[in-house]
């Protein structure tokens, strides 16, 4: 059974834009588009949808909404097969839930009823952190199609092992025919100075080569035709990344296995979530 493309809307342009790269991403997969809609986000209250349908935002329904984001999907893909459904819960719920039979769920950064001030709204916060699938969220201010291909480069952030973050990493790039930059953060602690024994001399070119190292064991099963490009870089990961992303169309890193606390979404995925200028898709490990 091939699994959809899932996307929450709730008509708010972020939202949209999400339906927007949701489209693209299932015609560039070969598989179906599912769009949700959960009854119990606040009340409609932005403009997208309202100024499409030509009525007060008030007098805009979950039908409405429905209806105006698979139009907008099927003008993107005609032959798309797409599906609509609006449920009665709440969004984070119903979109975790969908994740479950989904190749991937696609949010925008924050929906209607958020506060203009936040930088990614508790909705994507959560799906992104408790989902059993890929989840990108959409930043940015433009689409998938505009700007796809602009850059031509997906960025994965590499910690140590290979991962799921990676493998997904390596099928994106391998579609959408760009190179694919894997970074690997290292930093040279405080405490290592040219006194420790092992250290004399160049204490940073020691942890640069362990990094590389490092970053060419996690890459080990890379398909041999992907356009690979190595990236060792010194200084906070977050930093890195966030750097990365203003020059890829899409920014990969992984998520960790829930532990004895449960769903957590580590520090550098919440700030690339939050910061970075690209679609950034979080995906859980298995192992």
């Amino acid at each position: 059974m091939t699994l959809p493309m899932v996307v929450g809307v709730d008509g708010s342009e972020p939202s949209l834009r999400a339906v927007d790269w949701a489209a693209d991403e299932a015609a560039l997969h070969g598989v179906g588009l599912r769009i949700v809609h959960a009854y119990r986000w606040e009340r409609y209250e932005g403009p997208a949808i309202a100024r499409e349908l030509g009525k007060p935002s008030l007098r805009v329904t979950a039908e409405d909404i429905l209806a105006a984001a698979t139009r907008r999907a099927r003008r993107r893909h005609p032959s798309l097969h797409i599906t609509a459904e609006a449920v009665a819960e709440e969004a984070e719920y119903v979109l975790v839930h969908e994740a479950r039979k989904a190749a991937a769920v696609i949010v925008g950064t924050r929906g209607r009823g958020e506060l203009a001030n936040l930088l990614l709204g508790s909705v994507s916060l959560t799906v992104a952190t408790q989902a059993d699938c890929p989840v990108v969220v959409v930043r940015g201010t433009q689409d998938n199609r505009d700007t796809g291909a602009r850059h031509g480069r997906v960025v994965v952030g590499v910690a140590d092992a290979p991962t799921e973050a990676v493998r997904f990493a390596y099928e994106e790039a391998r579609l959408r025919g760009a190179i694919l930059s894997a970074v690997r953060a290292w930093r040279c602690p405080t405490h290592d100075t040219a006194d420790h024994p092992l250290l004399t001399g160049t204490p940073e070119r020691l942890h640069e080569e362990r990094a590389a190292n490092e970053l060419e064991a996690a890459l080990a099963g890379a398909p041999a035709d992907l356009k690979l490009h190595r990236h060792t870089v010194e200084g906070p990961a977050r930093r890195a990344l966030l750097t990365a992303s203003h020059e890829a169309d899409l920014l990969v890193v992984g998520r960790r296995r829930p532990g004895q606390f449960g769903h957590r979404l580590g520090r550098v995925a919440h700030m690339v979530l939050s910061h970075a200028a690209c679609p950034i898709a979080v995906v859980p490990d298995t192992a």
